[in-house]
């Protein structure tokens, strides 16, 4: 079924929390609307997140492509050392024979947090510059189905899962690129902690309904 005017629902907001149907109001700088029924936190406004969200998705990248280019680790055992690095990993998968993981991790820890930076890196210079009215709503729709999807949170954890159980057994340098993943993963974290989706899209709907009005 079609619906009549499917921009209506660009008004329409579901709590988190308790998934109470909300409308959507303007809000003052600095203020936030929370649900009527729970008290979570729907969304904010804040007139600064453009220039901290293109800072912040410039430097993740940055950090992001260190952890990429650089050791993560060196393991040495009984005099024989060995550097671990991201794309080393993903290629191991594939040279025995595990075509199916390696895909998977490819996606999950390169492919996907690169879009994703790239995206908001992408989102926040349109909004900075006021343009991109239909290609900034594309954006934010593809920013939606894919972040649920980036998983260098997951990946540093198993990372110090086994860095612990190979401590007793060999010897451990950490390298460059394992603190700048740990940087990479902090700033993702914050991210989507205080930059939620919806706050883009009422931040993009008052930057193009300022434009429609001039």
């Amino acid at each position: 079924m079609k619906l009549e005017n499917e921009d209506a629902l660009d008004n329409l907001i579901l709590c988190e929390q308790c998934f109470t149907l909300h409308e959507a109001l303007p809000l003052k700088d600095g203020t936030k609307a929370c649900c009527s029924s729970c008290g979570a936190v729907l969304y904010r406004y804040d007139s600064k997140l453009i220039d901290h969200g293109l800072a912040l998705s410039i430097t993740g990248l940055v950090f992001f492509l260190l952890a990429n280019v650089f050791p993560l680790v060196q393991i040495e055992i009984l005099g024989h050392g060995q550097f671990i690095t991201v794309p080393k990993t993903i290629f191991s998968l594939f040279e025995y024979g595990f075509y199916f993981v390696g895909v998977l991790c490819t996606f999950l820890i390169f492919i996907f947090p690169f879009m994703v930076f790239t995206i908001n890196m992408l989102l926040f210079t349109l909004l900075k510059m006021k343009r991109g009215k239909k290609l900034t709503k594309e954006l934010l729709v593809l920013l939606a189905h894919i972040k649920p999807w980036s998983m260098t949170d997951i990946f540093l954890i198993s990372i110090l899962v086994a860095l612990v159980k190979l401590i007793g057994y060999a010897q451990i340098h950490i390298g460059i690129a394992f603190w700048a993943l740990m940087v990479f993963v902090l700033i993702d974290l914050y991210i989507v902690k205080r930059m939620h989706l919806f706050d883009l899209w009422m931040l993009r709907k008052r930057i193009v309904w300022d434009e429609d009005t001039k």
